[in-house]
């Protein structure tokens, strides 16, 4: 199914009775993710067989999640919030948990326990980040580079090299996993890339670093934008999730390669947004319930590489839904693939986010 913006998707067939009576809930639900393929995988996984046990039930889709921060921000100072649950990586459901614009969460009491009654919060362990965090998926944030038009770079400092790998590049327009990058290839050992960045000095080396291709790149947003350029030989590497490569190399046959070193690790889950009304609070918390047991975690992973947040998950990844090919290694977290780790450090960026937004844009326009 191919996903446009505030889409509807409506469910005509009941397979079993509503999970709750219809009439406690709204019966109408606005979800904000991030399109493509890791959106579609949530839709097949998640969405599809709930709108199935509820007939009657709309759901629209809102591919908004990157703007998340700001337009909750904006809807809560306009007194009118028209999401319902907003998927959004770790350091931005901290963001929100803070400023009280998403619901705290008593995931135990409010969320599926595992299948042999471990409750969830241990089964989701340490990653549970925020209050208000829900998660979902174990993913990171690469590189992807055309086969054809370069050589297989050794690492990821290659982004930096426009002698030995002249081209094109895509990188995210935000700071986050930039600046650590442009650090580690400057030289600065991992473990020290955050206290160097914390610094004056340290922005504006990584700044420094990134000036010395900002010639040479496309700035993407979308997540779907970089296995789109690499398709259409507009760049000759980039960034993006890793399960977007993997829908591009896998499902496409797209002429693409995974550069997995200092791949990114991050989470990524829901938050329920604050000021919702009894009834569309009390869906939004009926649907979590559903879309994140140990089941429906483990079956989004049949239609994209992103690891499952629960524990009780991963025994149950299987084959990808279409293609049969076994789906564990090409997880993120493969031994195979896990060499040379960037471990995202959420808190830091939670808290240093607004000001390196407005330093990284400020670059931009320069």
């Amino acid at each position: 199914m191919k996903f446009t913006k505030m889409s509807a998707l409506v469910a005509t067939t009941a397979l079993c009775a509503p999970m709750a009576m219809a009439e406690d809930m709204a019966m109408e639900m606005t979800l904000v993710s991030w399109g493509g393929a890791y959106q579609e995988s949530q839709h097949k996984a998640y969405v599809e067989p709930y709108l199935a046990m509820n007939p009657g039930l709309k759901v629209v889709w809102d591919e908004s999640s990157a703007e998340a921060v700001a337009k909750l921000r904006a809807m809560n100072e306009a007194g009118n919030v028209t999401w319902d649950l907003v998927d959004v990586v770790a350091s931005d459901s901290m963001r929100l948990c803070d400023e009280g614009l998403a619901e705290e969460i008593d995931h135990d009491a409010e969320l599926a326990a595992a299948p042999d009654g471990t409750p969830a919060s241990e089964d989701f362990g340490a990653l549970l980040v925020s209050d208000c965090f829900i998660p979902q998926i174990v993913y990171s944030t690469t590189f992807g580079y055309r086969t054809d038009l370069i050589d297989k770079p050794d690492s990821v400092c290659a982004i930096f090299d426009t002698d030995k790998y002249p081209g094109k590049r895509a990188l995210q327009k935000r700071p986050i996993d930039n600046m650590e990058w442009a650090l580690y290839c400057d030289g600065v050992a991992k473990d020290e890339i955050y206290d160097v960045l914390g610094t004056a000095e340290g922005v504006d080396r990584a700044l420094a670093k990134l000036d010395s291709i900002k010639d040479s790149v496309v700035w993407w947003s979308a997540g779907a934008e970089t296995p789109q350029l690499l398709a259409d030989g507009e760049v000759v590497m980039g960034s993006t999730f890793n399960g977007r490569l993997f829908s591009a190399i896998a499902e496409q046959g797209q002429p693409i390669g995974m550069l997995w070193d200092m791949q990114s690790f991050d989470l990524d889950g829901w938050i329920v947004p604050a000021g919702l009304s009894p009834e569309r609070k009390a869906r939004a918390m009926d649907f979590l319930k559903f879309a994140t047991d140990t089941q429906r975690l483990a079956d989004q992973a049949k239609y994209i590489s992103y690891g499952p947040a629960r524990a009780s998950s991963a025994p149950l990844v299987g084959k990808h839904a279409e293609l049969g090919i076994e789906m564990a290694p090409h997880m993120p977290t493969d031994p195979a693939n896990a060499g040379n780790v960037h471990v995202y450090d959420y808190e830091w960026w939670a808290d240093n986010r607004d000001d390196l937004d407005a330093k990284f844009q400020a670059w931009l326009a320069k």
